[in-house]
């Protein structure tokens, strides 16, 4: 089967899902709340950009289409950890800008790569204060380190639509290999306005503290904040046809 290649002019358009308007405007624009309550996918400049190799699957034979640029729909995607508070109450963040950078073959994820940056100013737990607190230097120091960065380093499957999904993670500056159980939930093509689009989904859990967060207050015996962070992640992946390149260049 022959190799893809993108030239590298087209890596650095903007494309948007079947069917609606590239913006790269306020997302909280009426036209934007409309898109999200119906799942456009607005793609602002920049932001979610995923590209990969697609192959159609027919009965009894596999034909591999042309090159297929997706990308995260940023309505449907969602980056979100959590962590104990005094060993009890669960304490839920996520974070609103992400972007993505990567190689998937939908017949073959085992072949693919994927990369992420977060920004760490984006981190919301709904409580402004506390907000403050995990964005100093307490925790992310986000003043001095501004990103996440994830890098996969190999993906296995585990079983039917299930993969582990191995990396690099980097937090202030300092990296570590995790595991991401990936489980596929489904696919949907739908031409005429949602195109065609993959969800999937991933969990793993860190210790903070081999990151460098090593806030460390205990109150009656008990950690404030725990050490093991859970983190779950979802988005759905929408396919961006080469036509459609050539119509938002």
């Amino acid at each position: 089967m022959p190799s893809c290649a993108v030239p590298a002019a087209l890596l650095k358009m903007d494309t948007v899902t079947p069917g609606y308007q590239a913006t790269g405007g306020n997302r909280h624009t009426p036209q934007n709340r409309h898109l999200a309550a119906t799942g456009g996918a607005v793609i602002s400049a920049g932001q979610n950009r995923t590209r990969g190799r697609c192959h159609a699957g027919t009965a009894g034979a596999k034909e591999e289409s042309s090159w297929g640029n997706w990308q995260l729909d940023p309505y449907h995607t969602q980056v979100e950890f959590s962590a104990k508070h005094l060993g009890m109450m669960t304490v839920r963040g996520y974070f609103d800008e992400v972007s993505t950078a990567a190689d998937i073959d939908p017949q073959h994820p085992e072949t693919s790569s994927v990369e992420a940056t977060i920004s760490t100013a984006s981190l919301r737990t709904n409580n402004g204060i506390r907000d403050n607190d995990i964005k100093s230097s307490n925790f992310l120091q986000i003043d001095k380190y501004p990103f996440i960065k994830f890098k996969s380093t190999s993906v296995e499957p585990s079983g039917p639509d299930h993969y582990k999904l191995t990396g690099d993670l980097t937090i202030k500056e300092t990296s570590r290999p995790v595991v991401l159980d990936v489980v596929k939930y489904g696919e949907f093509n739908d031409p005429g306005m949602m195109g065609h689009r993959i969800s999937y989904g991933a969990t793993t859990k860190i210790n903070r503290k081999d990151f460098g967060l090593s806030f460390n207050a205990i109150l009656d015996g008990r950690m404030v904040v725990s050490e093991e962070i859970q983190i779950t992640i979802e988005g759905e992946l929408v396919e961006q046809k080469e036509n459609e390149h050539a119509a938002t260049g």
